[in-house]
């Protein structure tokens, strides 16, 4: 009569250095959740869905390398800085001053709107969606 091997209790697999634990009879990767010292922001969520769903390999590959809240935080801090220096870069090239905001409110609201629209397209299409 033949006896029964028990299994290990985890395996460590060097193609993707995950550790997998037994757990009844499969085996589960041990997948630490990072800490979240910064909260993911408006660039970084778009980033997320935008890869979950057009690019699910390299979503998946960040996510089980723990590289992906990182990847996150750095597209979403990217873009803010970037949308802030271009907007008031933009508007100072167009002339729009505090002077104007003071003078005619509704034009300077308009003009700045439409900047902060341009300025969030160029910012979405080069580094969102890519």
């Amino acid at each position: 009569m033949m006896t029964k091997q028990p299994l290990p209790k985890e395996i460590y697999d060097s193609k993707n250095g995950l550790t997998y634990v037994l757990s009844g009879d499969y085996y589960l990767p041990m997948i630490e959740v990072p800490k979240n010292e910064h909260p993911i922001g408006k660039y970084g969520r778009m980033r997320m869905e935008y890869l979950k769903e057009h690019h699910p390999g390299k979503y998946i590959n960040l996510l089980l390398s723990g590289r992906l809240y990182d990847h996150l935080v750095e597209v979403d801090e990217c873009c803010t800085h970037m949308k802030l220096a271009l907007v008031a870069e933009t508007a100072k090239k167009q002339g729009i001053t505090e002077e104007l905001k003071v003078r005619d409110q509704m034009a300077w609201v308009g003009r700045m709107n439409n900047i902060d629209s341009s300025v969030e397209e160029f910012i979405l299409s080069e580094y969102v969606y890519t």
